[in-house]
């Protein structure tokens, strides 16, 4: 059984194939109608969600699978104290794959612990997003039709961003170039950079202002500013200031580039960019259909992927606990404390859970 928890569960040619995959589902979607008969798909969404939850339950829908689940925590028993554990072996009971949203980073990991069938990661807190990691790679690679040696710059709020975190690490692993936009106080956390270096090898340029680098750039992928989880102290207006994207500084842009966005966005995407035929943020929202389609029907192992060895990842269980407070193993008391370590010389060591970074 294989669970999708990062990118790190599977490995660049089973990520390819996966592509194939979505290429022959988006072509031929009737061909596949039929491959999920029979199928549930649970989807826990203790966050809000638009595109995610609907093109999952699009994504199963398609396969004729059905979906059962809620958007409200409030509504399901996690509100009377029910643990994470607990959710997922009553869940597992009553469907055959698990699609988890929680803001708590780490809770997807601990989802996938406990229950006795797949479990995707649809976003747990600030620290991952991997399926919109593998729509934003296959975006770029239907129009860019490479990720290698390709300059991605990756500009808004790099801090608080999962789906940032994802591609960052994505894109490294599939030989890119990573240009990090934004002002110092939002840019990639340690433990993202800590990654990149020691495991791919990789040590993205920086930048404050998306004008500085606009003309270097194949892809420009914009974030949003994730008010909902900003410490009080920062001002969100001045911060947007810095990659506010509009048609003026496109200009500067090459016209091979493109333009993404994982959506909603806000007033850092100006809407007189939609008709730039460099605007792939709606085809990238689409792409999450098929992806999802083709990551499921391999999950269920009935579209067999050859198996090749994902990166390796050596965990360790130890006695020094997280700091951060909003990993899992800070909330819920069952959790035993994991280490996951990503150099042996020097000896980097991060958080089994949320990737923080232990001494």
């Amino acid at each position: 059984m294989r669970d999708f928890v990062t990118l790190d569960d599977l490995s660049n040619f089973e990520i390819e194939q996966i592509f194939r995959l979505a290429d022959q589902m988006k072509e031929q979607t009737a061909t596949w109608s039929g491959f999920c008969k029979g199928k549930i798909l649970a989807t826990l969404f203790f966050e809000p969600s638009t595109r995610t939850r609907l093109s999952f339950e699009s994504a199963i829908g398609r396969l004729d699978g059905r979906a059962l689940g809620f958007a409200d925590p409030a509504s399901s028993s996690i509100a009377k104290g029910e643990t994470i554990a607990d959710t997922a072996r009553m869940v597992a009971n009553y469907a055959d794959l698990i699609a988890i949203r929680h803001n708590w980073a780490g809770s997807a990991r601990v989802m996938a612990e406990y229950a006795q069938v797949p479990v995707i990661n649809c976003g747990d807190g600030g620290h991952s997003h991997p399926t919109q990691g593998l729509i934003d790679l296959y975006t770029i690679v239907k129009r860019q039709g490479t990720i290698q040696k390709k300059t991605i710059g990756i500009c808004g709020d790099l801090r608080y961003s999962r789906a940032s975190h994802s591609l960052a690490i994505g894109v490294a692993r599939f030989g890119g170039q990573l240009v990090h936009i934004a002002p110092s106080e939002f840019q990639m956390p340690e433990w993202v950079l800590t990654k990149l270096k020691y495991v791919y090898d990789a040590e993205p340029v920086e930048a404050g202002r998306i004008s500085e680098v606009i003309g270097d750039l194949d892809v420009i992928y914009v974030n949003r500013l994730q008010a909902e989880r900003l410490p009080p102290e920062i001002d969100p207006q001045s911060a947007q200031k810095a990659y506010q994207l509009n048609a003026t500084i496109m200009e500067e842009a090459k016209l091979s580039s493109m333009i993404m966005h994982p959506l909603p966005r806000v007033n850092e995407l100006a809407y007189e960019l939609d008709s730039d035929p460099r605007a792939a943020y709606f085809e990238q929202s689409a792409n999450g259909v098929p992806i999802r389609m083709a990551l499921m029907v391999s999950l269920l192992g009935l579209e067999h992927l050859v198996l090749t060895k994902p990166p390796e990842q050596e965990i360790m269980e130890d006695l020094q606990q997280c700091g951060n407070p909003n990993c899992i193993t800070s909330q819920e008391g069952y959790i035993l404390s994991k280490s996951e370590v990503i150099c042996s010389q020097p000896m980097v060591r991060v958080c089994a859970y949320c990737n923080e970074l232990k001494d």
